[in-house]
């Protein structure tokens, strides 16, 4: 349990996808301009990596590498092709359900929702999550079931959710600011996020 909190804990604020990591920076400026649709790709991402996270540790635990589908074959160099594959798949239910049961939000997203399939966060944590697999068991970042996939996946969905509500409802606030002419737009937003990510630096020192 100790090294689920932890793990789940390290990918929320230690190993945070945007700010630690900038993965998946389109979408998160071009969506975070209100808490509302923020929250929405948010929730979307968080979903997508909970259930892509733990079915790409089981691909590659027990379908890809040495003596697993075929005993002597390494198959590790198709990871990139099925991990892609089950991302795309989970980002395609993720948008028929928010089509169907929130056609406002669904439009506020717009060609952002299908564009989680190849939101570098998404396939980042899978990609992460197989380098973890080798690490010491003893680390507080090693990957060795489908649970620790689960929490990871969960975890850096939450980190990338908490990243973009907050820079949505910073944006709110900018609207009502004195921002010089010449910063306007997307130049207030990256100088935001440096700042955010240098707060965020203050976590990398917890003992996690």
């Amino acid at each position: 349990m100790e090294h689920l909190l932890s793990l789940f804990f390290r990918s929320i604020f230690v190993d945070n996808m945007i700010f630690a990591f900038f993965l998946g920076m389109c979408s998160f400026l071009a969506v975070s301009k209100n808490v509302k649709t923020s929250f929405g790709l948010g929730a979307a991402v968080t979903f997508v990596l909970s259930v892509t996270v733990p079915v790409n540790y089981l691909l590659q635990t027990k379908v890809l590498g040495p003596d697993c589908l075929v005993e002597g074959v390494d198959l590790s160099y198709l990871s990139f092709i099925l991990f892609i594959a089950v991302i795309a798949g989970m980002v395609q239910l993720v948008e028929m359900a928010v089509e169907k049961y929130s056609p406002s939000l669904y439009g506020a997203l717009g060609i952002f929702l299908p564009l989680i399939a190849v939101n570098c966060a998404i396939m980042g944590a899978s990609l992460f999550m197989q380098q973890r697999i080798g690490l010491d068991p003893a680390s507080s970042q090693y990957i060795g079931s489908v649970g620790d996939a689960f929490i990871y996946g969960l975890g850096s969905g939450i980190g990338w959710l908490f990243a973009i509500v907050l820079m949505g409802a910073i944006r709110e606030k900018m609207e009502y600011s004195n921002v010089p002419k010449p910063l306007q737009g997307l130049g207030i937003t990256f100088i935001t996020v440096g700042l955010m990510a240098m707060a965020m630096m203050c976590f990398s020192g917890l003992k996690i």
